[in-house]
């Protein structure tokens, strides 16, 4: 299967995370393809923003539109990380959603969405959390409706908050090694529960709890890529080919693997007991562990059984 039609190495090779959302969204798709749905031209930028003296960006952070992946037509949406960190809006949800129930409408178009997200806009508040739950109602409806559902995480916000919610609503996931994915985010845990709870400047610690390698191992995503655009694409193919429709088979047996992962790893303190816990040969070593040395001893653990989503 040709999965780099028209690519260039250098494009294939450049950094996710490093790169803007429009970036991403060109170093995914096929060339030329990309046709985008309410663009900056049209200026709908958020109606809270002004408010408070805040700028504007005419996208709202949120890019949504059409293309190919590898020949096959597809509906994306990318999260422009350094807008306000990616945080939900009105307008910023609502273009996600729309674009959800554009795709269950019009014959089970397969949708891509690149999170690069710190949560919902403090500023929006209320708006910034309906528009979370209209996302996530729209985001079932296309999935019971046979839609597959994609997220693609790796970029400088991570995947937090309301985010994390709709990452796993979604079919399947891809997790680089800089992306992050978790509903609390470290500063929001320490200021709750206190330092001696999670202390937020330990990089070290914020990574091995909810970095890309951890999140994989545990099964929370399904893929673990590099950061590259070509190991993003080809996790997408790959995802969108293999993903199944939400069924209440596949919420029994999400209820039966969450069941398991409590009983099994319930007791641990710290992301290295879990690794130990799942036999990793040598905990430490992982945070440092190189891209294919890592994939290959992930494979050979075997803990991830992708029946559910």
């Amino acid at each position: 299967m040709n999965t780099t039609i028209g690519k260039t190495a250098e494009g294939l090779a450049a950094s996710w995370y490093e790169a803007s959302a429009r970036q991403r969204l060109t170093g995914l798709l096929d060339p030329d393809s990309f046709e985008e749905f309410i663009g900056p031209e049209l200026r709908e930028t958020s109606p809270h923003l002004p408010l408070f003296d805040l700028p504007q960006q005419f996208d709202d952070g949120m890019v949504v539109g059409k293309g190919l992946l590898n020949g096959a037509p597809v509906m994306v949406a990318a999260q422009e990380g350094r807008f306000m960190g990616g945080a939900f809006g009105e307008v910023h949800g609502a273009k996600l959603t729309g674009l959800l129930r554009a795709s269950r409408d019009i014959g089970k178009v397969p949708v891509l969405i690149l999170f690069d997200t710190g949560g919902v806009r403090l500023q929006e508040a209320n708006a910034g959390e309906m528009a979370i739950a209209e996302v996530i109602r729209a985001l079932l409806d296309a999935r019971m409706a046979g839609v597959p559902v994609v997220g693609l995480i790796g970029g400088r916000a991570g995947c937090y908050g309301g985010g994390g919610l709709i990452a796993g609503c979604c079919s399947a996931l891809a997790v680089s090694e800089q992306g992050r994915i978790s509903v609390s985010g470290p500063e929001v845990i320490e200021t709750n529960r206190g330092v001696e709870e999670f202390d937020s400047k330990d990089r070290a610690l914020v990574w091995r709890t909810m970095g890309g390698k951890h999140r994989h191992l545990i099964g929370g995503a399904e893929r673990f890529v590099d950061d590259t655009m070509s190991s993003f694409r080809m996790a997408a193919i790959e995802l969108i080919e293999s993903s199944e429709v939400l069924s209440e088979r596949t919420l029994e047996a999400e209820q039966d693997r969450l069941e398991k992962r409590i009983e099994k790893f319930g007791t641990c303190q710290d992301a290295l007991d879990i690794w130990e816990a799942l036999g990793a040969p040598q905990p430490s070593a992982i945070p440092a562990m190189p891209f294919n040395e890592f994939v290959a001893m992930s494979d050979r653990l075997k803990e991830p059984q992708h029946d559910a989503r």
